[in-house]
């Protein structure tokens, strides 16, 4: 039944070359592409089943040298969940994925939103420069979920989207109670402002 399918915004963002489309095709068509052209910012759909019920998602994968800060705005006034992606073996990455946390913040003009924070290459761990403890520090501090993910070994990469799913799920439903059943038996529809 699809008119009872659920449909998120979700929105990847990260420094360039942090992996960012690697992650979203390898969780789309299960491939790693090594070569991508960095300036496309492309979207994808998938519709996978998360806690049993259908979900379709819409996925945004930004480019991650865009310097206009209008399209920036753009996609994070529209997204409701966003994936911070960094490299574990880039540190200037690191940093530029808490400065996309506080823009996202100030755009929502919230104290905290559906995000995950995830460091990606953990194929890379020789090569590591962000420990785990850095990176868990900062997501407890912000109160965001931090995860691990290899878009090249294809671990972690499902988990991080659909840790997400559940994350905006539980966010919109403190932010809009489900509607209640009327003795018609028909949902109202509650009518939830969108942030």
């Amino acid at each position: 039944m699809s008119g009872d399918e659920e449909r998120f915004k979700l929105v990847v963002v990260g420094g360039g070359g942090v992996g960012k489309s690697a992650l979203t095709i390898q969780f789309i068509q299960s491939y790693f592409v090594s070569d991508y052209d960095p300036t496309i910012e492309d979207s994808y759909t998938k519709t996978c089943t998360v806690d049993g019920k259908e979900t379709r998602l819409d996925i945004l994968d930004t480019a991650g040298q865009e310097e206009f800060g209008a399209m920036r705005e753009q996609y994070m006034r529209s997204g409701e969940g966003f994936l911070l992606v960094f490299a574990l073996n880039d540190r200037g990455s690191y940093h530029e994925v808490q400065k996309f946390h506080t823009q996202i913040l100030r755009v929502k003009d919230r104290d905290d939103f559906p995000m995950v924070l995830v460091g990606n290459k953990v194929d890379l761990e020789q090569q590591r420069v962000i420990s785990k403890e850095d990176a868990l520090s900062f997501a407890r501090e912000n109160r965001i979920h931090y995860m691990e993910a290899s878009a090249k070994n294809r671990f972690m990469v499902d988990e991080v989207f659909l840790e997400l799913v559940k994350i905006i799920r539980r966010f919109q439903e403190m932010e809009c109670p489900p509607p209640q059943a009327s003795h018609t038996g028909k949902k109202k529809r509650a009518h939830c402002a969108v942030l």
